[in-house]
């Protein structure tokens, strides 16, 4: 759906993304690959009927990605029986996970508005280009 789900996805899906986000936090999963890493759980997205549950997960400075992947994917039965515990759901939903790489297009944006060309357009005084050129402006308006 276009706005992200329904109301009914967008409540379930905070609630795993809270229950994820506890059980990570709290070291409960006991994985070598996990160890030494913050995990950070930005959004959960439920399927229409709430079976399937991706998480997209970051860690804490972005490295190790894969690996960090790699061991919640190996952990996926005791992290589901750990949500279907806390949050009150008729079925425990599938979890997949993904990296979460809204950080790296938020970076990617920051770059492209310090170039110098944008910063150039930035910089100019909407004000000032309509005073010189009112003419424009009107035909714009017919």
């Amino acid at each position: 759906m276009p706005g992200g789900g329904s109301q009914r996805q967008l409540r379930v899906g905070e609630q795993v993304r809270h229950a994820m986000a506890e059980i990570l936090a709290q070291g409960n999963v006991h994985d070598a690959d996990l160890e030494g890493h913050i995990i950070t759980v930005p959004e959960v997205r439920m399927s229409p009927d709430l079976k399937l549950a991706t998480v997209y997960v970051m860690p804490l400075g972005g490295r190790d990605t894969e690996i960090v992947i790699a061991a919640l994917e190996r952990n996926k039965k005791f992290l589901r029986g750990e949500v279907a515990r806390r949050v009150n759901l008729k079925f425990a939903p599938d979890i997949r996970f993904r990296v979460d790489e809204r950080f790296d297009e938020a970076e990617r944006i920051e770059k492209l508005l310090r170039t110098p060309a944008v910063q150039k357009d930035l910089d100019k005084d909407p004000d000032k280009d309509l005073e010189q050129n009112p003419a424009s402006d009107r035909e714009e308006k017919q």
